[in-house]
């Protein structure tokens, strides 16, 4: 199968296991009595963060975490800025409560967390076990929230029940996995015959490739009316991406980091979060959607001018 052959297939087996995996996670939440946005950002966003983590634990290995650090980095910034943004393009979002005291804040702190251990030129170890341990502790708060919820899982109409609800997840999951490993391998194939370099190709190319299972969620969540799935989705993966990914990564072996390259995608992911940050009803405008989309292409246009030669 040539790169193109498998971008195309890589595609649609996210739209399929987008659609799959909402239908199954609104039925979860139902069943389980949890909100649907919990199940957003646990499950759906640690599935959807499954290509970032092979593409982090295969390089580390093969002794190119520069790709890990560019896709990771670069993923949050098209989480935000680009996939976020189509949604709120569509229409605006009414975000949960608990994301906004809990994640958005998450999110915002682990760039800048990110920039301060890079600043002596190596995510080392050490900083890989530091940022776990922080991601530990922010999934220890996720699930005390669950287990504190009542039924506040609305009836959804349409949503499984039983044995359907977990095939229906575990299907969406499956095609969700194949279609970021099929993506990133096209991704990847097509960016390296360009000549372009690691960290540029993680940061754009297999960035975005990385993403398009988020893409797939998100859409067909803002489509069914699950905006709290779809955006659950989002900020987990954003920190999923953050402080998981890149620590698994560091941990296996240290990466090397070039400033002028990753200040960049700090700063782009920063301003991207702050421009999505709710107002004080918890409402995003459709408006932010077209500003997040005029700075994606901002990046773009600037990370490129970094590539080498």
């Amino acid at each position: 199968m040539n790169d193109y052959s498998a971008l195309i297939l890589g595609v649609v087996c996210a739209g399929i296991g987008g659609e799959l995996f909402v239908r199954g996670a609104v039925g979860l939440a139902s069943w389980a009595r949890i909100s649907p946005a919990i199940i957003g950002v646990t499950v759906a966003a640690f599935a959807t963060s499954s290509p970032e983590l092979s593409v982090a634990i295969s390089a580390a290995v093969a002794g190119k975490p520069q790709i890990t650090l560019g896709d990771a980095l670069g993923s949050n910034v098209v989480n935000i800025a680009l996939i976020l943004a189509l949604a709120l393009v569509i229409s605006g979002i009414q975000t949960p409560r608990d994301s906004i005291k809990r994640d958005f804040p998450v999110a915002l702190l682990i760039p800048v967390l990110t920039g301060f251990l890079c600043l002596d030129g190596e995510l080392s170890r050490f900083d890989g076990l530091l940022m776990l341990g922080m991601f530990c502790a922010w999934l220890a708060a996720v699930i005390r929230e669950a287990r504190n919820q009542r039924s506040v899982a609305a009836q959804v109409l349409g949503a499984q029940r039983g044995w359907l609800t977990v095939l229906s997840c575990a299907a969406g999951l499956a095609f969700l996995g194949a279609a970021g490993s099929l993506i990133v391998a096209g991704a990847r194939g097509i960016a390296l015959s360009f000549g372009l370099g690691e960290f540029i190709i993680g940061a754009t190319v297999v960035a975005v490739g990385t993403s398009m299972p988020e893409l797939a969620t998100t859409l067909i969540a803002k489509y069914r009316g699950h905006d709290d799935v779809g955006l659950g989705t989002i900020l987990g993966s954003n920190i999923y991406n953050g402080i998981f990914v890149i620590a698994i990564a560091a941990i296996i072996s240290p990466i090397p980091v070039v400033w002028n390259e990753v200040s960049l995608a700090l700063m782009f992911g920063v301003a991207a979060l702050l421009l999505a940050y709710p107002a004080h009803d918890g409402f995003i405008g459709r408006w932010r959607g077209v500003l997040l989309l005029a700075l994606y292409a901002v990046y773009l246009a600037l990370i490129y001018r970094t590539r080498p030669g």
